[in-house]
């Protein structure tokens, strides 16, 4: 008896590991926000639990995530995709920037299999500041159908209010879920305003993440498999000085 309840208990805690585990997972960018022309700036892809500082070994990333595509839009909405780098823990990428302004990195990944019925499409994106670039709002030079965006990502600074703008098809993503994650694990949910806008003050020194899923109820078939909805996650690090 005791040994079919401590199975049961065990099948129950292997559920609970795997299943959840997938959209507990976030596909991330990481580079510093202000570069300078002519000198080569590193970008670098993560998977894994951020608010855990779980890093998902590249060798183990599921399903197709590794062809995952890149790209760097110039100030001027010139288009550059890069090729990325299989190292233990990561995917590494070089641009060079030759223009002052502010240059926005995409990724994004529509997963080959489908989960539990769903469709997974990953996004993220990141903004570098080169020179002495004037304050804009570039959020719609992102590509991507679901995305955030910061104009004060270059400026960051702790005890310092920080704006975020929520997008989805080009559109400011009204009275929705943003989740912020501190550099401690600490985290928040805050609604959208009517402007798809959060604020948030950062206490802390360090790297924030801000997350925005939607769930599409949009049934279809991908790649053979039938699914009932599609599920969409946008990612934005901001570094906080």
């Amino acid at each position: 008896m005791k040994s079919k309840t401590l199975k049961s208990i065990t099948f129950l805690l292997l559920m609970l590991v795997v299943s959840p585990a997938l959209f507990a997972h976030a596909l991330w960018i990481e580079t510093k926000a202000t570069g300078t022309k002519g000198k080569a700036q590193e970008i670098s892809v993560f998977f894994g639990e951020f608010s855990d500082n779980d890093i998902t070994a590249s060798a183990k990333w599921f399903s197709d995530l590794k062809d995952f595509s890149l790209v760097v839009i110039s100030p001027s909405k010139k288009e550059t995709k890069l090729s990325a780098t299989a190292l233990e823990n990561k995917y590494q990428a070089f641009y060079i920037p030759d223009e002052d302004g502010i240059y926005t990195i995409v990724m994004h990944h529509t997963v080959k299999d489908v989960y539990k019925n769903m469709k997974l499409d990953y996004n993220s994106s990141a903004t570098v500041t080169i020179g002495n670039a004037i304050k804009e709002k570039e959020a719609i030079t992102n590509t991507n159908s679901i995305s955030l965006f910061s104009k004060d990502a270059s400026t960051a600074k702790q005890k310092a209010l920080i704006n975020v703008n929520a997008l989805y098809e080009a559109k400011a993503a009204k009275k929705q879920k943003i989740k912020v994650i501190a550099p401690n694990g600490w985290e928040k949910e805050i609604s959208s305003n009517e402007n798809g806008e959060i604020s948030f003050t950062p206490l802390w020194s360090g790297n924030y993440m801000v997350e925005f899923a939607y769930t599409e109820k949009t049934a279809g078939e991908h790649n053979g498999k039938k699914y009932d909805e599609i599920w969409k996650m946008a990612t934005y690090l901001i570094t906080v000085k």
